[in-house]
């Protein structure tokens, strides 16, 4: 079976750029799949006009055959963040892909730690997820392609890397960073 190409994470591309909308009931979600079925649901929420953003980060491995191929796997396994109505929260829990749904109480926080999660994946090089808060200095990237990402860093193997925790998931994702490109906030 060949393997698919990236497919959209992020539906419309200025989710995460503007606030929610004027309307009164929009709010956002936190959407537990089924097992494996992230990108399942991810299609059926773009067929219905429903916001969503589930961040997918790029893995290479190498096959038997020796090739190196690059698959696009969840960061956070088994969620994705929806951004609508109680009519499309219903929608999206009618596609039959979802476990459990979460209502977050503070869009604002989710929306930012989001953004930077998103500056992560398209600018950073080896974006990996990070299960458990890390240990380490508050620290701002003050250079470089991810200028004004902040978060916690810590040095793993003599290499500085930057978390940037999902404050309502208390999970996150991390990058290998310059330490001549941070500015510590301690």
């Amino acid at each position: 079976m060949p393997i698919l190409g990236h497919e959209p994470d992020l539906f419309p591309e200025t989710l995460l750029e503007e606030g929610l909308p004027a309307v009164s009931d929009v709010s956002w979600y936190a959407m537990y799949t089924l097992s494996r079925r992230e990108k399942d649901l991810m299609r059926r929420l773009k067929a219905q006009n429903i916001a969503y953003y589930g961040p997918m980060a790029p893995t290479r491995k190498r096959s038997p055959a020796g090739r190196v191929r690059v698959s696009y796997l969840p960061l956070f396994t088994g969620y994705v963040f929806v951004c609508g109505t109680p009519v499309d929260r219903y929608n999206a829990v009618a596609t039959g892909c979802i476990s459990k749904c979460l209502d977050v109480l503070d869009p604002d926080e989710l929306r930012e730690d989001l953004k930077q999660i998103r500056l992560l994946i398209e600018k950073g090089g080896d974006v990996r997820p990070e299960p458990k808060p890390m240990v380490g200095r508050p620290a701002r990237v003050i250079s470089g392609p991810m200028m004004g990402a902040e978060g916690t860093v810590s040095q793993v193997l003599s290499r500085h890397r930057l978390t940037v925790l999902v404050t309502f998931m208390q999970q996150g994702a991390s990058v290998t960073v310059d330490e001549a490109d941070l500015e510590f906030l301690d």
